[in-house]
C-alpha cells in the first residue's frame, strides 16, 4: 500500500512516502517558509523522487493538530483535496502523539510542547507506548508541570519550542526533566504514516467530514464571544 505523508501543524514541514511498510522518500525542514508556498511543492518533490504517481497514491496520513492554526489548516486542505480527488482514504494523527512517537523507546514519561504563546503551550503526557496520561490540549505551562511534578518517573520533553520554555520546566522538575536529541524534535512525516496505519481506513464519503483539530478557538471566534457577552451585559 502506498501512502503520503504530511505535517505542517507548525513551523517544521515535513513530506514523506512510504510504499508497504517501506520508507521511499522523506523531507522534512524547519526553515521558516510559508506552508501555502512550500507544502505542495514539498509533495510534488516528494513523489517525483519515490517514483510514484499521484494516481499510485492509496491513502493519506496528515497531521489534524493541534498547532499552527494557519499551518495546520493548510496541510488538511491539501490532503483533503488530494484524498477527494484521488478517491482515497484520509486519516488524522495528532501532532503532538507524533512528536511523542519520534521518543518511544525513552524509559519514562513523554511530553511534546508546542509554544502556544502568554506562557501556554499545545501539548499532552504520553508512555513510552503512546498511551496518553493527560490528553492533547491548550494549556497554561504552569498546569502541565504541576502535574509533572506528582510524577516519580523522568520526563522526556520533545519538540522544538521546548527550547522556549526549558528554564521554567528545569525549576520545577529538575533533573527528572529530559531533553529530546535535536533530531527528534523535528515532526516527521513517516511517524505520521506509521501512526495512522495503525487505525482503521475511513469511507472515502468521510472526507468531506474531516476537520482539524485546533484544540482552542481562534482569536477571532475569541473576540467574538467576548463582544456578545459585552452586547449581553448592555442589554441587560
Amino acid at each position: 500500500m502506498i501512502w503520503l505523508g504530511i505535517d505542517t501543524s507548525n513551523v517544521p514541514l515535513s513530506v514523506a512516502v512510504v510504499q508497504d511498510g517501506q520508507l521511499l522518500v522523506e523531507w522534512t525542514s524547519a526553515t521558516k517558509i510559508a506552508h501555502s508556498i512550500g507544502a505542495m511543492p514539498a509533495v510534488e518533490e516528494a513523489l517525483k523522487r519515490a517514483n510514484i504517481k499521484p494516481s499510485e497514491i492509496e491513502a493519506i496520513a496528515v497531521s489534524e493538530g493541534p498547532g499552527s492554526y494557519t499551518g495546520v489548516r493548510i496541510g488538511v486542505t491539501i490532503a483533503k483535496t488530494l484524498a477527494w480527488t484521488l478517491k482515497i482514504p484520509i486519516v488524522g494523527v495528532s501532532s503532538l502523539q507524533i512528536l511523542a512517537g519520534n521518543a518511544s523507546l525513552f524509559n519514562g514519561l513523554i511530553c511534546p510542547i508546542m509554544d502556544a504563546r502568554r506562557q501556554n503551550v499545545f501539548s499532552a503526557v504520553y508512555t513510552n507506548e503512546l498511551e496518553p496520561v493527560l490528553q492533547d490540549g491548550h494549556y497554561a505551562l504552569d498546569a502541565i508541570l504541576e502535574k509533572l511534578s506528582t510524577s516519580e518517573e523522568d520526563i522526556l520533553f520533545v519538540g522544538k519550542d521546548v527550547a522556549i520554555h526549558w528554564e521554567a520546566i528545569q525549576h520545577v522538575l529538575g533533573e527528572r526533566a529530559k531533553r529530546a536529541s535535536l533530531h527528534l524534535d523535528m515532526p516527521r512525516a513517516s511517524v505520521v504514516i506509521e501512526q495512522a496505519m495503525t487505525k482503521q481506513l475511513p469511507s472515502i464519503e468521510e472526507t468531506h467530514h474531516f476537520v482539524p483539530d485546533y484544540k482552542r478557538i481562534t482569536e477571532a471566534e475569541t473576540n467574538w464571544l467576548a463582544e456578545q457577552k459585552q452586547v449581553g451585559k448592555v442589554n441587560d
